[in-house]
């Protein structure tokens, strides 16, 4: 159950649902109700086979899901889901059961013009995308980026822009080339960037996600990276 757990800090899991997996509630004006499930209620309501549908491919038995980034976690080794079905199913049921999303009139124009797309779209529209393979050497810190780094910087490496006015862009990932070993290694611990900066979502999301990396799948990611600088700047 411990390898499950730390699975659910890694993907995100804990950010979006809480850090009890109880749900959050990410309702806008105009969008409608949208909930992320509590997560120890859910894992009692569906079977195994219908969570890891529900992680990898977007979908319940009855609907798609709304906002779940199951186009990264289709690329999760089959162990790792099962290692987190386990531990959610392992989870005591406490909190509310949160209401099913609702559709507001923004949100509804949006799917009609097909600018938004659900987690099961999602899948399929960007099945054919992964992070750029350097063969079996990096493999592993290539499966690591792909379903935790490629959610803000692009399955490309290549960085956004600013997701809202005040935001920080996200930068390419090839200047992680720039890091030497121990400052990544900081920057993943503490989220405390070269200099002793903090840097907006990345610090927060070091210190709740990737702190939970072990020294190897830190220095994996960093490898992974530093060669695809060298090969694609």
């Amino acid at each position: 159950m411990k390898h499950g757990e730390r699975l659910a800090k890694v993907l995100g899991c804990t950010g979006c649902h809480n850090d009890e997996l109880t749900g959050n509630d990410w309702s806008e004006p105009g969008y409608g109700t949208l909930w992320s499930a509590n997560l120890t209620r859910s894992s009692q309501q569906w079977s195994a086979a219908e969570l890891t549908q529900m992680i990898v491919l977007g979908k319940r038995p009855d609907r798609a899901l709304m906002e779940m980034p199951s186009h990264l976690f289709a690329r999760l080794h089959p162990d790792d889901v099962a290692a987190l079905v386990a531990y959610l199913g392992s989870l005591e049921p406490v909190g509310p059961v949160h209401p099913d999303a609702t559709i507001g009139p923004r949100l509804q124009r949006e799917i009609d013009a097909g600018t938004y797309r659900n987690s099961a779209q999602q899948v399929e529209d960007r099945r054919g995308e992964a992070a750029p393979d350097l063969g079996p050497d990096h493999a592993f810190g290539r499966q690591i980026v792909g379903v935790t780094c490629a959610e803000c910087h692009g399955i490309d490496l290549r960085g956004k822009p600013a997701p809202e006015p005040g935001a920080n862009p996200r930068p390419d990932l090839r200047m992680v080339a720039s890091y030497a070993p121990q400052d990544f290694a900081r920057l993943m611990r503490t989220g405390m960037a070269a200099g002793g900066r903090e840097v907006g979502l990345m610090s927060s999301a070091a210190r709740r996600r990737y702190a939970n990396l072990t020294d190897a799948e830190v220095g994996a990611v960093r490898a992974y990276l530093t060669e695809l600088a060298e090969r694609d700047p």
